[in-house]
This record gives C-alpha cells, structure tokens and sequence, in this order.
C-alpha cells in the first residue's frame, strides 16, 4: 500500500492484531510443483490472525501458550517453511519507528515544528539504537486512520509517534490500544490519555501566563490568531489565554480571534485584517511564531511600528522569532524534548513487550520575553 499524499485507498480488512514480527514467504509456483503454503494459510488452520503467526514464529513474549501451540501445530500440518529473506527483513523492521505527521498537503508547513519533532526524535532513537522514519498523511485523507493501523499490520513499523492532530483522534486511539500496537502520542487530547501513553506539556497553563503577561503590560483589546480547527493542544492555549482574562474581569468581547492554519501567509492575511480594523487591538497572540512572524511582516508593511503601534507575542520560540526585528515575545515549547520522551516511552515498551497503558509525562515550558511586546498605549 503506498501513502502518497492520500492517493490510496485501505488494504483489504486487517486483523485485530498488529503485525510486530516476520512475514512469510508469498505465494510463489514453481514449475512442475503444487503452490507452497504460505502464511495465510497456516493463519487460516490455526484459526488466529496474520499477525498471531508472526509472533508465534518469532517467539514473542506477548502470545500465550495456547495460540503458540495452535500456530506450531498448523506449521508442521502444513509443512510451512519461513522465507529466510522475509525473516531477515523483519528483524530490520523491529527497530523501525515511525513518527506521523497529519497535516494539510495544499498549505504552508510549520516550518519548525515538524522540524523539531524530527531531530528531538531522531537523537533519541539513535542513542537507543534504534531507526525513526518520518510518514506525512494529509490531513482531509478519508482514509488516514486506516493508513496508520495498515503500517502497524504491514510489519514495517514497531512503533509509531502520533503528532497532532492524529493524537486527537479518540477513535484511532482505541483502534490501536485494542491492537495492542505500541504507540505513543504526542500533546494528545484528554480523551486520548486516558487510552494510549503520551508526553506534551501545559497547554492551557502557558496560554495563562501569556494572557497575564499581556495585560501586565495593559493591554485589553486584543487579537488572536487561532491555529487549524480541531488542534486541540491549540486550542487549549487559547482556553488559557481567555482564563486570564477572565480573571482580570475581561469577557470574550476584549478578544477578535481569527482562525490561521500555523503558517507565515495565514499570519500575513490575518494580521492585515486585525491591523485594518476601526477597532485595531493594542496586541495580537498568536497560537504558533510562523503567524506571528506574518502578523509582524503585515505591521512593517502598513508602516506600524512594533511594539509601539501594535505588540505581537508568538508561541513556540522557533529559531526564527530570535533573529527576527524586533525579537519576539513567546512561549518555549519543549518541542525536541516531547519527542525524545515519546521514543524513549516507544522503545521502553518495546524491549519490555508491553501493550500501550494510559501515561502520561508533562515536559516544562517558559516565557521568552522580547522586544516585540510593550505597555499599552491606550
């Protein structure tokens, strides 16, 4: 099955169990000699999955005794013979991770983000001894649940790292924990804590403390440029960044939120709208720093003048909000260090044979105060 760019469509009907080990040899007729049973076949006497004879023959700690027996007795019925090639392939795949990114094909990318995820996981699967990969499913794919359980039943992944907003999806989730695949997600949604392990950090918590910083410094007009619906690690910030100021006796009509999709051009496009407004807002909070930047490049080009025209506070604290004129105010995200966690989760349940269990580890984030945020001037 390929996964490029949401151009396929599912494989026929997969097991209940993930696929963690060897494959059998394919069907394959040799001149003059009736087909070789394969391991489809010796799945179908045994009365068990695919994956089940995989494990059984690999001696997996995670197949009872019964199971194994019923494999290794449908194995000799059948005189089934493991192709030493597809053996060989498997033990490569045992030290394969994947990290899925789920993000809209036709828009920008957040540049840093995904990076971070990247290099954070790459370090620690090398330190581990371990491969990461990186699969990137479109984020409107009908199909794109399907997609990430079809590489756990394929065999080419032992586990998986779910990026946002795949580590949203409750549904997935308990597909995969009722596969017992490994799997660990990255910020995932409170519903999917309660079923798979994961790492993140306090969403809604730096949202807070934003939100105080800004009205610290007096402002009580805002605008905030929202992340891609059904982000809901984003979204949590901006639940925090209300709390504020609901606390400072602000209700929702002190905010404009517009909705961007993290990208520079949505934070540009955005931006420029605030900026126009009758009503222009004293500051603008963006759920990520590519809009801010955007927001920040629409100020120069309507010839504001940032922070004493317009103060702009990003979230993330990529590379680019410190080399940026003037620096930006942001939040730290402990990006690179979420995902060593999530393969550090990964490959422990990996050595240990463990199924996936509900945990999850909080990572700690904090202010980066720059030039880019001043006091109010009315």
């Amino acid at each position: 099955m390929s996964f490029a760019r949401g151009l396929c469509h599912p494989t026929p009907p997969m097991s209940k169990e993930c696929n963690l080990g060897v494959t059998g040899e394919t069907n394959a007729l040799e001149p003059g000699r009736t087909a070789r049973p394969t391991i489809d076949d010796v799945a179908a006497l045994a009365g068990v999955g695919r994956a089940s004879v995989s494990r059984a023959l690999n001696d997996q700690a995670n197949v009872s005794a019964r199971m194994r027996e019923r494999v290794m007795q449908a194995v000799k019925a059948l005189d089934y013979r493991v192709n030493p090639q597809a053996r060989s392939l498997a033990s490569r795949s045992g030290k394969a991770l994947t990290l899925i990114n789920c993000t809209a094909f036709d828009a920008d990318p957040n540049s840093y983000y995904f990076a971070a995820l990247e290099l954070g996981g790459l370090r620690a699967a090398a330190i581990a001894g371990f491969e990461l990969s990186t699969l990137n499913i479109d984020v409107d794919d009908p199909y794109r649940s399907e997609k990430v359980i079809e590489l756990f039943e394929s065999g080419r992944s032992a586990g998986v790292i779910l990026a946002p907003p795949l580590s949203d999806d409750s549904a997935l989730a308990a597909a995969l924990a009722e596969r017992k695949c490994p799997v660990v997600c990255v910020s995932p949604s409170d519903a999917v804590r309660e079923i798979l392990p994961g790492v993140g950090f306090d969403e809604a918590g730096a949202g807070e403390e934003v939100g105080k910083l800004v009205l610290a410094h007096g402002h009580r007009r805002f605008g905030y440029l929202l992340g891609i619906e059904g982000h809901l690690s984003a979204e949590k910030r901006f639940d925090g960044f209300l709390r504020a100021l609901a606390q400072a006796g602000l209700g929702a009509e002190a905010v404009t939120p517009l909705r961007g999709n993290f990208s520079f051009r949505s934070g540009v496009e955005l931006g420029q709208g605030l900026l126009d407004s009758a009503t222009r807002p004293t500051a603008i909070v963006c759920a990520n720093d590519d809009m801010a930047v955007g927001a920040l490049f629409a100020a120069h080009r309507m010839h504001l003048v940032v922070p004493d025209d317009i103060s702009i506070v990003g979230f993330d604290d990529a590379p680019i909000s410190a080399h940026i004129w003037p620096p930006l105010t942001t939040v730290h995200q402990p990006i690179r260090r979420i995902a060593a966690s999530a393969v550090e989760q990964l490959v422990e349940m990996l050595l240990r044979g463990q199924a996936p269990r509900p945990r999850f580890e909080t990572i700690g984030y904090h202010l980066v105060e720059r030039e880019s945020l001043a006091t109010a001037r009315d």
